[in-house]
Order: structure tokens, then sequence, then C-alpha cells
């Protein structure tokens, strides 16, 4: 019968519930991804049609299978394919922080999550530092010029899952101001963390900045003024932090304490 139950397809609505569709993109050393399932962002070290390893900035290696719209770039899914040529036995660079270096990939789109650090001269050290790390990752640095107002400001910005604050601040040590600031903010999606160290020039390793040791400078004296004293600097202390920052060259010039400080906020603003 022209007009029977079967002259028709079996399944009207077959073109919905086909598989989706996903763009190509080579998998070459050095693309950076991120793996939809658990969060993982990371570098891709090696490719298989069957096997992926990509490695994310703390040095560690993640093995995953690379099934199409596993993976996103700049929070797209995609489907990996082998690339043209093979790169197994490219050499791995590394970035200053000791990230796999993707070589100039594009800046991914700003996320809402922000990182606060107290000055330019935070600032410029972790750009110098974990520059490439930020923008793969998507994240934006700020200075408060300040923190005197901090609980105020935090309250401000509202944070909230999927708009975390991270905030730098120097000397958090017993009975200092910033210890009692940190201390008056409590919110899940807001990380203070904090360094021992009184200004963050004295992050930097005596070795790389080419000195014995940093100099003792004398209470109630201006802290950066004695240092240039006590080094025999003639000023000003704009100069100085630029012939200091002249001298950090990657993350192994810096003291553990503001490593594992920037390490913690980059996790806490991009946690999934």
């Amino acid at each position: 019968m022209a007009d029977g139950i079967l002259s028709e397809p079996l399944d009207v609505n077959a073109a919905r519930h086909s598989r989706p569709t996903y763009p190509a993109v080579a998998a070459a050393m050095g693309v950076v991804v991120e793996h939809r399932a658990t969060g993982v962002v990371g570098a891709i070290l090696r490719f298989k049609p069957q096997q992926i390893v990509i490695r994310d900035r703390h040095g560690r290696d993640h093995t995953l299978e690379p099934r199409d719209g596993a993976f996103m770039i700049d929070g797209r899914p995609i489907a990996l394919r082998q690339p043209a040529a093979p790169t197994v036995d490219q050499e791995v660079t590394l970035t200053a922080s000791g990230s796999v270096d993707a070589g100039p990939t594009p800046a991914r789109i700003a996320r809402p999550s922000r990182i606060w650090v107290e000055g330019i001269h935070d600032a410029e050290l972790i750009e110098k530092v974990w520059g490439d790390d930020l923008r793969i990752e998507g994240v934006v640095v700020e200075q408060l010029d300040g923190m005197d107002d901090l609980a105020d400001r935090v309250a401000r910005f509202g944070a909230r899952p999927g708009r975390r604050l991270a905030v730098l601040l120097d000397h958090v040590v017993d009975g200092s101001k910033e210890s009692r600031v940190a201390a008056q903010i409590s919110h899940p999606d807001v990380l203070v963390i904090g360094h021992p160290y009184v200004d963050v020039w004295q992050a930097i390793k005596p070795s790389a900045a080419g000195i014995a040791a940093w100099p003792v400078v004398p209470m109630w004296t201006d802290w950066k003024t004695g240092i240039m004293e006590g080094l025999g600097h003639p000023g000003p202390a704009g100069l100085f932090w630029k012939q200091l920052l002249g001298t950090v060259s990657t993350y192994q010039d810096l003291e553990q304490p503001l490593v594992y400080a920037v390490e913690s906020m980059i996790d806490f603003v991009t946690a999934a």
C-alpha cells in the first residue's frame, strides 16, 4: 500500500537525533585544550586517534581519550585530528612559570573571575612570570592601590560560583595589619592569600638580584627607601624596580611562598 505505515521513514525526527558535529582542529603539540569532563587545561604533548596526552601548567601529564566533543578551545567543543606533520619529536619548551609553551596562542576571552594585587609592582612581576598562563586561562589581574578598604571592595565585587576572586596581600604574618584585614573576609568564592615579605621586591631571591641578602631596614624607616640606601642605589624607586624586575627570568628566581600564592590564586579562579 502506497500510504501504509511502512511507506514513510521509521523515524521522521531522525535528523534531530543525529550525532552532533564539531569543528576539526589539528592536535599539534603545544595547542592548549580543556577537557570538558574534568576541567583539566593543558598543552598537547602527544596525540593518537585513541589517546591524547596533555600537560597542565603544574607539569602534570594527563592521558585521556580524544573523543569528538570531549575537548574545548575557548569554551567551544572541538574534534581533534591527527596533525598533517608528526610532532612527537619536537622539543618541549617551557614558559617562565614552568608551563608548556603553547607558542603564539590567542588569549582566551576574559573570565568574570579576577585576581587582585596591592600595587603595580606586584602586577608587573606576576605578568612577567605567569603572563602566558593568565592569557591562556583568561584571567585578568587588577591592582588595588592599597588594601585598607578591602572588605568593602570584596563585598561590592559580588563573588559567586563562576565569578570568583583571589586577593594577594604583602606581609601576611602574625600581628600585621594585612593579616587582620585578611581575617575579616570569609566567603567560599573569595581567596585571600599572602606572602610573608614586606614588599614584593623581597620575594625575588637575592641570588637572582645579584646581592648576598636583602638589607635589614630599621623600624620606622620607609622600607623601599631603606632597601635602596642599604644597597647603595640612588633611586628613584621606579628605576630600582625596573632594574630588579629585569633580573627575573622564571619562577625559580622567586621565593617559594610567592610562587605558591600565585599558583593557588590561578587554580582558585579557574576551578570548574
